[in-house]
This record gives structure tokens, C-alpha cells and sequence, in this order.
């Protein structure tokens, strides 16, 4: 069975083994600006892009430290963006919507041994018109990634299995209170682009 867990692994989870999901390589700036916020650089290869594994919510199950998940927002309207306070490993991103239930778990709470062996070898590389330097990657298998992740909404939302995310309550409320950036540390986050 897949695990996660966080650099001092005070949070760790598994993952039910059985699934559709689907591989990011992802350069935009707002999951750069997510890893500056925490301190956490070696989250970005040296193009700054973040290796993204989609799946359903409710194939994550906390086995250990849930009381360690933290959650913030890079503005009001952002993305729910997940880590872990006790060390600030970078875990994953949601929508907001839980019934909308997927996550984009970053590589650096899974085991790398087992990613090709979990969830395939195909990545689909996205957003590269950000990227840092010069060649620019080589943007891939857009279209699919987005049909499979349609798909991973709909069949949670469908099948009411939404419900049993470990990431919101019965009522549809992040178990964790977001933080929300100021525009101006965000802004900040962003303009480290330019000196790298």
C-alpha cells in the first residue's frame, strides 16, 4: 500500500492502492510560491516545477500525527494548499468545493520508490510557459491530465465517497483553518522569480 508522511514523519498516511490518478509536472508560480512559503526549495527541480500525483480524497487515510495538518490559501479565492506544521513538508493541493474531492499530493510526502510502481510512469508536464530558464520544458499530455482529472471529480462526487475525505468535516469545512497570504507576501513569494 502507497504511504505518505512529512520530513520528521510525525504525519504520516497511506494510500488505498486502487485507483485512477494522474502525474504533474507542474511549473506554475503559485506552487513555487507554496514551496518558498514554507522553506522548502528542494520541493522544485531547477526549472522550479513540482511533481504532482492526482487522486481521489478518499483514498488518503491519516495512520499517524493528523493533528500535525496545516492548510492555507495564496488568496481568498486560491487553492487549499496542505502541509504539515509540525515541519512544514509541503502535502498537497484541493479545491476548495469538498465535493469536488480530489488532491494533488506533492512528491515530497510520497515515497519515491514506489511512484512509478503506484501510480505509473506516463507524467504530464503543465504550465511550462513559467518555467524558469531557458529552453523552456516541453509542455505534455495536457488534454489527457485534465480528462482524468474530470474524471476523479465526477466519480467522487457521483458516488458520494467525497463524504469520507480526511480533509474536511461532515460539513464541508477544511479540518484545518486556512491561513490566507496577504496579496503583498504573495507578490513577495513571486517576485523571487526574477533573481533566480
Amino acid at each position: 500500500m502507497p504511504s505518505l508522511q512529512c520530513q520528521c514523519s510525525a504525519l504520516q498516511g497511506e494510500l488505498q492502492p486502487t485507483g485512477l490518478a494522474n502525474r504533474l509536472l507542474c511549473y506554475c508560480t503559485d506552487c513555487r510560491a507554496f514551496a518558498r512559503l514554507l522553506q522548502r526549495p528542494e520541493v522544485l527541480d531547477a526549472q522550479g516545477g513540482s511533481e504532482i500525483v492526482q487522486l481521489t480524497q478518499s483514498r488518503l487515510r491519516w495512520t499517524r500525527g493528523s493533528e500535525h495538518l496545516a492548510a492555507l490559501r495564496l488568496s481568498e479565492r486560491g487553492m487549499l494548499r496542505w502541509y504539515a506544521g509540525c515541519c512544514r513538508t509541503p502535502i498537497g493541493n484541493t479545491l476548495m468545493n469538498p465535493k469536488l474531492g480530489f488532491i494533488g499530493l506533492l512528491h515530497s510526502c510520497l515515497d519515491r520508490q514506489q511512484l512509478n510502481a503506484a501510480f505509473g510512469t506516463a507524467v504530464a508536464v503543465v504550465n511550462t510557459d513559467t518555467a524558469l530558464g531557458q529552453p523552456k520544458p516541453r509542455q505534455r499530455s495536457l488534454g489527457g491530465a485534465i480528462l482524468r482529472s474530470l474524471r476523479l471529480m465526477a466519480g467522487e462526487r457521483l458516488a458520494g465517497r467525497y463524504k469520507g475525505s480526511p480533509l474536511f468535516t461532515a460539513e464541508g469545512a477544511p479540518v484545518a483553518r486556512p491561513q490566507v497570504l496577504a496579496p503583498a507576501e504573495l507578490a513577495r513569494l513571486k517576485q523571487e522569480d526574477a533573481h533566480v
